[in-house]
Protein backbone atom coordinates (compact mmCIF):
# COMPACT_ATOMS: atom_id res chain seq x y z
CA UNK A 1 0.00 0.00 0.00
CA UNK A 2 1.34 3.43 -0.85
CA UNK A 3 1.62 6.10 1.81
CA UNK A 4 -1.07 8.12 0.06
CA UNK A 5 -3.51 5.17 0.08
CA UNK A 6 -2.63 4.47 3.71
CA UNK A 7 -3.47 8.03 4.78
CA UNK A 8 -6.61 8.08 2.62
CA UNK A 9 -7.81 4.83 4.19
CA UNK A 10 -7.50 6.44 7.63
CA UNK A 11 -9.24 9.62 6.47
CA UNK A 12 -12.12 7.68 4.91
CA UNK A 13 -12.56 5.53 8.01
CA UNK A 14 -12.49 8.59 10.25
CA UNK A 15 -15.10 10.40 8.16
CA UNK A 16 -17.46 7.46 7.61
CA UNK A 17 -17.32 6.28 11.22
CA UNK A 18 -17.89 9.71 12.68
CA UNK A 19 -20.63 10.50 10.18
CA UNK A 20 -22.40 7.42 11.50
CA UNK A 21 -21.78 8.46 15.11
CA UNK A 22 -23.06 11.98 14.57
CA UNK A 23 -26.30 10.47 13.22
CA UNK A 24 -26.86 8.84 16.63
CA UNK A 25 -27.37 12.28 18.15
CA UNK A 26 -30.54 12.53 16.04
CA UNK A 27 -32.01 9.34 17.49
CA UNK A 28 -35.22 9.53 19.52
CA UNK A 29 -34.65 10.56 23.14
CA UNK A 30 -36.23 7.40 24.56
CA UNK A 31 -33.82 5.28 22.52
CA UNK A 32 -30.77 7.37 23.47
CA UNK A 33 -31.64 7.10 27.16
CA UNK A 34 -32.74 3.45 27.22
CA UNK A 35 -30.79 1.52 29.89
CA UNK A 36 -29.90 -1.96 28.58
CA UNK A 37 -30.92 -5.05 30.53
CA UNK A 38 -27.26 -5.87 31.28
CA UNK A 39 -27.08 -2.47 33.04
CA UNK A 40 -24.60 -1.20 30.42
CA UNK A 41 -24.38 2.35 29.18
CA UNK A 42 -27.18 4.15 27.39
CA UNK A 43 -26.52 5.45 23.88
CA UNK A 44 -26.17 8.96 25.35
CA UNK A 45 -23.52 7.65 27.76
CA UNK A 46 -21.73 5.80 24.94
CA UNK A 47 -21.58 9.01 22.89
CA UNK A 48 -20.08 10.82 25.87
CA UNK A 49 -17.56 8.00 26.37
CA UNK A 50 -16.48 8.19 22.71
CA UNK A 51 -15.87 11.94 23.04
CA UNK A 52 -14.03 11.50 26.36
CA UNK A 53 -11.78 8.76 25.04
CA UNK A 54 -11.10 10.72 21.86
CA UNK A 55 -10.21 13.75 23.99
CA UNK A 56 -7.46 11.81 25.76
CA UNK A 57 -6.29 10.16 22.53
CA UNK A 58 -6.12 13.61 20.90
CA UNK A 59 -3.66 14.75 23.56
CA UNK A 60 -1.34 11.89 22.54
CA UNK A 61 -1.99 12.46 18.82
CA UNK A 62 -1.21 16.19 19.11
CA UNK A 63 2.01 15.49 21.06
CA UNK A 64 2.93 12.72 18.63
CA UNK A 65 2.37 15.01 15.64
CA UNK A 66 4.62 17.68 17.13
CA UNK A 67 7.34 15.13 17.95
CA UNK A 68 7.10 13.49 14.52
CA UNK A 69 7.52 16.87 12.82
CA UNK A 70 10.54 17.62 15.03
CA UNK A 71 12.03 14.20 14.22
CA UNK A 72 12.41 15.18 10.57
CA UNK A 73 15.70 16.78 11.64
CA UNK A 74 17.07 13.57 13.20
CA UNK A 75 15.50 10.68 11.27
CA UNK A 76 15.30 9.78 7.59
CA UNK A 77 11.78 10.44 6.31
CA UNK A 78 12.65 8.83 2.99
CA UNK A 79 13.83 5.64 4.68
CA UNK A 80 10.74 5.49 6.90
CA UNK A 81 8.40 5.94 3.93
CA UNK A 82 10.27 3.37 1.83
CA UNK A 83 10.23 0.72 4.57
CA UNK A 84 6.75 1.10 6.08
CA UNK A 85 4.35 -1.75 5.33
CA UNK A 86 1.04 0.15 5.46
CA UNK A 87 -0.61 -2.62 7.43
CA UNK A 88 -3.41 -1.47 9.73
CA UNK A 89 -4.81 -4.95 10.38
CA UNK A 90 -3.35 -5.09 13.89
CA UNK A 91 -5.72 -2.27 14.88
CA UNK A 92 -8.87 -3.61 13.22
CA UNK A 93 -9.86 -5.71 16.24
CA UNK A 94 -10.26 -2.47 18.22
CA UNK A 95 -13.31 -1.73 16.06
CA UNK A 96 -15.18 -4.90 17.07
CA UNK A 97 -17.39 -4.68 20.14
CA UNK A 98 -16.45 -7.24 22.82
CA UNK A 99 -13.51 -8.57 20.76
CA UNK A 100 -11.14 -8.39 23.74
CA UNK A 101 -11.24 -7.58 27.43
CA UNK A 102 -10.28 -4.09 28.45
CA UNK A 103 -10.95 -2.18 31.63
CA UNK A 104 -11.13 1.45 30.68
CA UNK A 105 -9.69 4.08 33.01
CA UNK A 106 -12.20 5.86 35.27
CA UNK A 107 -11.54 9.22 33.60
CA UNK A 108 -13.03 7.83 30.36
CA UNK A 109 -16.34 6.85 31.93
CA UNK A 110 -19.35 9.08 31.18
CA UNK A 111 -20.36 11.43 33.99
CA UNK A 112 -23.28 13.29 32.40
CA UNK A 113 -21.62 16.67 32.98
CA UNK A 114 -21.90 17.95 29.40
CA UNK A 115 -24.94 18.53 27.26
CA UNK A 116 -25.50 16.41 24.19
CA UNK A 117 -24.72 19.42 21.99
CA UNK A 118 -21.44 20.08 23.79
CA UNK A 119 -20.47 16.45 23.23
CA UNK A 120 -21.43 16.63 19.56
CA UNK A 121 -19.46 19.88 19.08
CA UNK A 122 -16.45 18.30 20.78
CA UNK A 123 -16.62 15.30 18.44
CA UNK A 124 -16.80 17.52 15.37
CA UNK A 125 -13.78 19.46 16.63
CA UNK A 126 -11.91 16.18 17.24
CA UNK A 127 -12.63 14.95 13.71
CA UNK A 128 -11.40 18.23 12.25
CA UNK A 129 -8.27 18.12 14.38
CA UNK A 130 -7.51 14.56 13.23
CA UNK A 131 -7.96 15.57 9.59
CA UNK A 132 -5.70 18.59 10.13
CA UNK A 133 -3.04 16.39 11.75
CA UNK A 134 -3.19 14.00 8.79
CA UNK A 135 -2.71 16.97 6.46
CA UNK A 136 0.32 18.15 8.48
CA UNK A 137 1.75 14.63 8.20
CA UNK A 138 0.86 14.05 4.55
CA UNK A 139 4.44 13.25 3.48
CA UNK A 140 4.98 10.39 5.91
CA UNK A 141 6.11 12.37 8.94
CA UNK A 142 3.66 10.45 11.14
CA UNK A 143 5.91 7.39 10.75
CA UNK A 144 8.73 9.20 12.55
CA UNK A 145 7.25 8.94 16.04
CA UNK A 146 5.80 5.95 17.89
CA UNK A 147 4.10 5.71 21.26
CA UNK A 148 3.17 2.61 23.22
CA UNK A 149 -0.50 1.60 23.11
CA UNK A 150 -1.34 -0.91 25.84
CA UNK A 151 -4.88 -1.62 24.63
CA UNK A 152 -5.05 -5.15 23.21
CA UNK A 153 -1.25 -5.29 23.51
CA UNK A 154 -0.73 -3.21 20.36
CA UNK A 155 2.70 -2.03 21.47
CA UNK A 156 4.41 0.85 19.67
CA UNK A 157 2.22 2.52 17.06
CA UNK A 158 2.87 5.56 14.89
CA UNK A 159 0.81 8.77 14.79
CA UNK A 160 -1.30 7.58 11.83
CA UNK A 161 -2.11 4.38 13.71
CA UNK A 162 -3.15 6.42 16.76
CA UNK A 163 -5.64 8.34 14.61
CA UNK A 164 -6.89 5.06 13.13
CA UNK A 165 -7.17 3.66 16.67
CA UNK A 166 -9.33 6.65 17.66
CA UNK A 167 -11.61 5.95 14.71
CA UNK A 168 -11.73 2.20 15.35
CA UNK A 169 -12.58 2.83 19.01
CA UNK A 170 -15.56 4.88 17.86
CA UNK A 171 -16.57 2.14 15.41
CA UNK A 172 -16.53 -0.37 18.26
CA UNK A 173 -19.18 1.62 20.08
CA UNK A 174 -21.42 1.97 17.02
CA UNK A 175 -22.05 -1.76 17.36
CA UNK A 176 -22.87 -1.31 21.04
CA UNK A 177 -25.35 1.49 20.24
CA UNK A 178 -26.98 -0.68 17.58
CA UNK A 179 -27.36 -3.48 20.13
CA UNK A 180 -29.00 -1.06 22.58
CA UNK A 181 -31.42 0.15 19.92
CA UNK A 182 -32.36 -3.41 18.93
CA UNK A 183 -32.91 -4.37 22.56
CA UNK A 184 -35.08 -1.27 23.06
CA UNK A 185 -37.24 -2.23 20.05
CA UNK A 186 -37.63 -5.81 21.35
CA UNK A 187 -38.94 -4.58 24.70
CA UNK A 188 -41.50 -2.13 23.38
Amino acid sequence: MTLRNYIQKIQIHLLSTHSNILDWFEEKEEIKHYKPIDNGWTIAEILEHIALTSHFLMILIDKGTDKALRNIKNLSLEESVNTFDGDLDNINEIGIHKSFDWIRPKHMEPKGEKSEWEIKDEMISQINTCLNQLEKLKNGEGLLYKTTMSVNELGKINVYEYIYFLSKHAERHIQQMQENKEEYKQHQ
